[in-house]
């Protein structure tokens, strides 16, 4: 009878220790780590100093997409880029990516182009300061979906953002790649309602009833 007993727990145990291991494998391969982005080349021309013209007013950037799931491919929607500098409530430009696939443990590299007709010049001269450094923000935005074998799972949001100094010589003065991050992303929302707020106070305070 204690042998038959012993029997049937050890069934039940194998039985939990086998669904355990296959929820486990389950999770393992459903589970998705979204895409790292980051700024390998930001030139603007007009800004070098050493050049002494200002004509040549297109941003030049290259775009890092590196896709870390060991065994899942992205499908990236358009990628929308937003450039803007300190104080100033208008963005310096924008731009996009077209959407496109992208392999599991692949890097993308995308290279925009802002020509001066899509360029802000009045913001981005506004900003230099007298040694010839300025501060500039990108914010991307988009929507991934996953391919885990023959299935796409639903779309999932992709806000990331960095800060960074452009030097003298029109390029970001930071020599690695500017990873753009979510945290940063989240901060420089609230950075922005709090700026409109404060000049709606401002407003309402010059201009009494």
């Amino acid at each position: 009878m204690s042998g038959s007993s012993g029997g049937c727990c050890q069934c039940c145990f194998s039985f939990i220790f086998t669904v355990g291991l296959t929820a486990l494998f389950m999770w393992l391969s459903l589970r998705t780590s979204k895409p790292s982005c980051s700024i390998k080349y930001f030139y603007l021309p007009a800004l070098n100093k050493t050049l002494n013209d200002t004509a040549n007013r297109t941003l030049y950037v290259s775009l890092i997409l590196n896709n870390g799931n060991k065994d899942k491919g992205i499908y990236y929607d358009t990628v929308n880029l937003t450039f803007s500098v300190p104080n100033n409530t208008k963005p310096v430009g924008n731009a996009n990516v077209t959407k496109f696939y992208q392999g599991h443990k692949k890097k993308a590299t995308k290279k925009v182009d802002l020509g001066s007709d899509k360029l802000n010049w009045t913001a981005v001269s506004g900003s230099v300061n007298a040694t010839g450094w300025s501060h500039f923000r990108v914010d991307l935005v988009t929507r991934v979906r996953f391919k885990i074998i023959f299935w796409r799972t639903k779309r999932h949001n992709l806000k990331v953002g960095a800060d960074f100094v452009v030097n003298a010589s029109g390029t970001k003065d930071y020599k690695k790649d500017i990873k753009l991050s979510a945290a940063d992303y989240q901060l420089a929302s609230y950075s922005r309602q709090l700026w409109v707020l404060l000049n709606f106070l401002v407003f309402v305070l010059l201009n009494p009833w």
